[in-house]
């Protein structure tokens, strides 16, 4: 069985500063109150006050956040508690250097780089921050030169300040949950949807090779229109979910497709396009489930 610790297969060439260039506008729909006329004399009724618009439906409602969370942490590290994988790092030996923290920065394709530059910015003089000449001379590569032998055991040290968490909350959200609930959304596709292309993102990131995020979503939209285009939603992220799985089996260490052949095609299978609670998926053969 392969280890569920394999965590990213993204590029050494990954610019995580890419976004997705779409830009979403929602317009929230206004109530008006209509009065019928006073009687002469009388002071006009006061209007009804506008009802609030509705709440976010996306994958980026907090309780649909928190679903997705435990969804891939199910894949990344066989447990739905993701927030004890801040201070998670090793190397895998994928080529990407160190693999650390909640989503998978690695010290090889300039994430890790851009975390440890954004937790020195908001804190200065912090235990990973004289480490920054080492990430920036090892980006590209899989070289522990300048980390080795105290910069694991400092990340767990840094894992236990708010401050580094929030800042690994934030690069998650920056360059790898807000652009696939962006682009899902403009694609017209539902919650479920929105995941499926978080975690192709997660895993593959949003380069220029041909097993990118928008390399699969290319090969998805020559096969099956989105809802968004008049297509049919199961028909899309089942074609997106075959250009997965290509793109997975490119790399020996996630020839294993069981994050999405038993856990997303399930959810699809079962027409569930917003998550809804309760789920029961598998991953490397171990079952899970979320009340």
């Amino acid at each position: 069985m392969p280890t569920p610790h394999a965590r990213t297969t993204r590029p050494l060439k990954f610019l995580p500063r890419v976004l997705l260039g779409v830009t979403l506008v929602a317009v929230p729909a206004t109530a008006f109150a209509t009065t019928a006329s006073e009687p002469a004399g009388q002071a006009p009724a006061a209007a009804a006050p506008a009802a609030p618009a509705p709440a976010a439906t996306g994958l980026d409602d907090p309780a649909k956040k928190e679903i997705a969370m435990k969804l891939v942490s199910s894949a990344e590290n066989s447990s739905l508690d993701w927030k004890a994988q801040y201070q998670y790092i090793e190397d895998i030996g994928d080529g990407r250097g160190y693999t650390a923290g909640i989503i998978g920065f690695c010290s090889g394709t300039g994430d890790m780089l851009d975390l440890v530059e954004l937790y020195t910015q908001r804190k200065p003089g912090n235990v990973l921050a004289k480490y920054l000449p080492a990430l920036r001379n090892v980006d590209g590569s899989d070289s522990h030169a300048g980390l080795d032998p105290n910069f694991t055991k400092d990340w767990k040290k840094a894992a236990q300040d708010a401050e580094f968490k929030k800042a690994q909350n934030d690069e998650r959200d920056r360059v790898y949950f807000n652009p696939a609930v962006k682009r899902g959304k403009s694609d017209g596709i539902g919650v479920l949807g929105q995941f499926i292309y978080y975690d192709a993102i997660v895993m593959h990131g949003d380069g220029g090779d041909s097993t990118s995020f928008s390399s699969i979503r290319k090969k998805a939209l020559a096969k099956a229109k989105p809802p968004a285009q008049g297509g049919d939603e199961k028909t899309y992220l089942n074609a997106f979910l075959d250009a997965r799985v290509w793109a997975m089996k490119q790399e020996e260490a996630h020839e294993d497709t069981s994050r999405v052949d038993t856990a997303q095609r399930v959810f699809v299978k079962k027409n569930n396009f917003n998550l809804n609670t309760p789920l029961d998926w598998k991953v490397y053969g171990e079952s899970f489930h979320i009340d």
